[in-house]
């Protein structure tokens, strides 16, 4: 199962390091192709690996994350054309391959024994102030994508009589930024936990030795 793990995350850094490099070197036009896409598809596999017992991570935070790309990516950027080339797009999909090549490179290492210091330390550090930026990022794509599902009525369902019975989705997606903040603290609060649990005194000399 760990060479399974270490090739995931092989897969997972490569896929991410492309898409992070064509983002610098296109000046952060880079980001609605085929690879981001299956990137964050793959992401869902890191669920079953939860539950399964092969990744020792917990569950409810790393849904949380996954389910929160899943949503922006597919239901809010993906949907609307007009949103896919705005600024805030792009910021936000740099943090996430920031953090990704970084996690997915500690990752596999980390199959095989191998703990690099500085590494960990950013793997674990850098998240608590990168993660809040990227939520940021989330609900601002979220506030700019509203007046176009506004104005298409994209998702919006109104049945027709007798039922009378609506759902009106930009509403829906005001109540989702409620949840995606209180949801960034429950993950922060785990994000500081897993960084005392790494990179505490006796951790670090553990995994040194």
């Amino acid at each position: 199962m760990n060479m399974y793990l270490f090739l995931y995350d092989l897969m997972q850094f490569c896929g991410h390091s492309w898409i992070f490099t064509n983002m610098i070197i296109r000046f952060m036009t880079f980001g609605k192709g085929f690879v981001m896409r299956l990137c964050q598809l793959l992401s869902v596999l890191e669920i079953l690996h939860i539950l399964i017992g092969i990744d020792k991570s917990r569950l409810l935070p790393r849904f949380l994350q996954i389910t929160e790309r899943i949503i922006v990516l597919f239901v809010v950027i993906n949907s609307q054309e007009e949103v896919q080339g705005k600024y805030v797009v792009c910021v936000l999909f740099f943090l996430w391959n920031l953090l990704d090549v970084i996690r997915y490179t500690y990752n596999m290492l980390a199959r095989v024994g191998i703990y690099y210091l500085p590494l960990t330390w950013l793997n674990f550090s850098l998240c608590i102030p990168l993660y809040p930026l990227s939520v940021l990022a989330k609900g601002f794509a979220i506030c700019v994508s509203l007046p176009y599902f506004e104005s298409f009525g994209t998702y919006s369902i109104k049945l027709p009589f007798p039922f009378t019975f609506s759902i009106y989705f930009p509403y829906v997606l005001k109540m989702y930024l409620l949840v995606l903040f209180a949801g960034m603290c429950f993950i922060i609060q785990n994000l500081i936990s897993e960084r005392t649990a790494h990179l505490g005194t006796g951790n670090i000399k553990n995994k040194r030795s």
